[in-house]
């Protein structure tokens, strides 16, 4: 799928968060500049959490209340540690995984013994800054979900 605008990504993840519940682990993965965080913004807006979204880069973790909660983390400056995945079990971000949404921009290869079932989401940004999402559903009814995106 091609989106043209930063704002059609965050509408596409304002529609993702539809498919959404308590539990479910989301893992986007792309180059800087790709859109992570704005299709975070839209997955927050559609699960109407409160407060600015913005990348955790030097937080790391954030949560963000609301009817369905989510916590929204960034690996990439764990991806060059020694032990990374001793890191992000520092973070404990398994304790609030049944009861929000959990996003990690750069978890691929760090965060998916969170949950057997998660969805990957691919994002590119071409030449023209436009952007490309491909989502790789992983276990559980993911494939089903997205039968409706």
């Amino acid at each position: 799928m091609r989106l043209k605008t930063v704002e059609d990504t965050r509408d596409f993840g304002r529609r993702l968060a539809g498919l959404l519940r308590p539990g479910d682990l989301v893992l986007l993965t792309g180059p800087l500049g790709a859109g992570k965080t704005a299709l975070t913004q839209g997955i927050g807006a559609g699960l109407g959490v409160q407060g600015p979204i913005t990348s955790p880069t030097f937080v790391i973790a954030r949560v963000h209340r609301g009817p369905v909660p989510m916590v929204h983390a960034d690996a990439y400056r764990l991806g060059d540690r020694p032990d990374p995945r001793a890191e992000i079990d520092d973070l404990d971000l398994d304790a609030s995984a049944d009861d929000a949404v959990t996003v990690v921009e750069w978890g691929v290869g760090l965060v998916e013994q969170l949950n057997d079932e998660y969805l990957q989401v691919r994002l590119d940004r071409l030449d023209d800054d436009t952007r490309t999402v491909e989502l790789l559903p992983h276990g559980g009814d993911w494939a089903h979900r997205l039968e409706t995106m």
